[in-house]
């Protein structure tokens, strides 16, 4: 965990400290240090101006995960990078009033994203934090819903059977990161190791219908049980959840479902109840990108049967077909060159070309793209697309274009 200082934080909280705050300019990271000089000259505490300035720095970067909900909110950076997006927080919240739950229990509430979405859609919550300073930040997050209430305490030590109420569901987000050497925050991918761990949240889901977590996206599908839904999330096609429905929260049939969120209030869901294979075949005309969704939640079959085309490798997530087909779950590129991977020979395609700007895209390859990017010494005014991919079990590079998103 990144190093907070709790003094200057407790300084923001006093009437003195949130008037500051409040009459801070929009964030400007050129006329931070200035400023920051200004208002110790005019006789604030330095560590109050120095926990104000961090606070508008952090609204500012919350901005595009809560837009201007951010501006009204207190934050801590691990805090902030951890909270869901508000976008994705409302689907959530849908889930709950969609199942009929009067109350949300929020065990692991963070800084309040999702907690303030229940309450948004007329929810009640009930939210728990480990940590003193994330209760006491969550609760001035949610000071605006009336019926929302945070409490610090250890999820994994409450009487449930006592705290909750006939109606109520239960929403759990298990911090990630854990905590290294010299204080360093760091992301672990051990289930057991989150907080509260994997085994909580199954236990919790034993004993309480409507229970949905927030999960990391690389989950196995082993570990998930076998009577939920499980629900991977992507926004502007990054991946950043796998949700977890149980019981009244979980469509009846549905077992894995993506969810594509593009950014601008563009939404794209699909669901297969019996997945299909993909069939496997040589490069065609136009190469195809699932969703990082799509292929986390195992359908990739689907999108191919969609475009009705085929895997290069039945390890690898690249779909072909020989005629030109479009998907909303899949970015699609012309093939225009099929070459086998050799650096002097790919060094001298683009160098005849006039490649100076190249993307490289990859999968099923050991090349470090950075590293290739460098020996590749490119110059020159045109931009070039190659995909390193593996085809008929050799190592391939696949020059692309791009095509506009359908």
């Amino acid at each position: 965990m990144r190093r907070v200082d709790l003094a200057g934080m407790r300084s923001l909280l006093t009437p003195e400290g949130w008037a500051l705050l409040e009459a801070l300019p929009p964030y400007d990271e050129s006329r931070s240090f200035a400023l920051g000089e200004q208002l110790r000259a005019e006789g604030h505490d330095p560590a109050l101006v120095s926990a104000a300035l961090t606070q508008s720095r952090l609204r500012a970067r919350g901005h595009d995960k809560l837009g201007p909900f951010a501006d009204a909110m207190l934050f801590t950076p691990d805090g902030l990078e951890q909270a869901t997006r508000l976008s994705v927080a409302a689907h959530h919240a849908r889930r709950f009033v969609g199942a009929g739950c009067e109350r949300v229990v929020d065990l692991g509430c963070g800084l309040g994203s999702d907690a303030m979405a229940f309450a948004g859609l007329g929810l009640g919550v009930l939210a728990f934090d480990a940590d003193e300073l994330t209760a006491a930040l969550a609760t001035v997050n949610l000071r605006h819903w009336p019926d929302a209430e945070v409490r610090c305490a250890d999820v994994t030590s409450l009487d449930l059977d006592n705290l909750l109420a006939a109606g109520d569901g239960v929403w759990l987000d298990p911090a990630r990161r854990s905590t290294g050497r010299g204080g360093t925050s760091r992301r672990t991918f051990d289930p057991e190791a989150f907080s509260p761990p994997y085994s909580f949240v199954l236990d919790v889901a034993a004993r309480v219908p409507a229970t949905g977590a927030k999960l990391a996206p690389g989950i196995a599908h082993r570990l998930l049980p076998p009577d939920a839904e499980a629900q991977w999330v992507s926004f502007g096609g990054d991946v950043v959840e796998c949700a977890l429905w149980c019981g009244p929260l979980a469509r009846e049939g549905v077992r894995r479902s993506a969810l594509l969120l593009d950014g601008a209030g563009g939404i794209q869901e699909l669901v297969v109840a019996d997945p299909a294979p993909a069939p496997v075949g040589p490069v065609g005309a136009w190469l195809h990108e699932p969703d990082g969704a799509v292929i986390r939640a195992g359908l990739v079959g689907e999108v191919a049967r969609e475009l009705g085309g085929r895997l290069l490798d039945p390890t690898i997530a690249y779909l072909t077909t020989d005629g030109p087909a479009a998907s909303a779950f899949a970015r699609s590129y012309a093939v225009e060159d099929v070459l086998p991977f050799h650096l002097k020979s790919l060094r001298s395609y683009l160098r005849d070309r006039q490649v100076g700007t190249l993307t490289i895209k990859k999968r099923g390859s050991p090349v470090d793209p950075d590293q290739l990017r460098r020996q590749l010494r490119l110059s020159g005014s045109a931009s070039a697309t190659i995909a390193l991919t593996r085809v008929a079990d050799r190592q391939h590079v696949l020059v692309l274009r791009p095509l506009p998103r359908s």
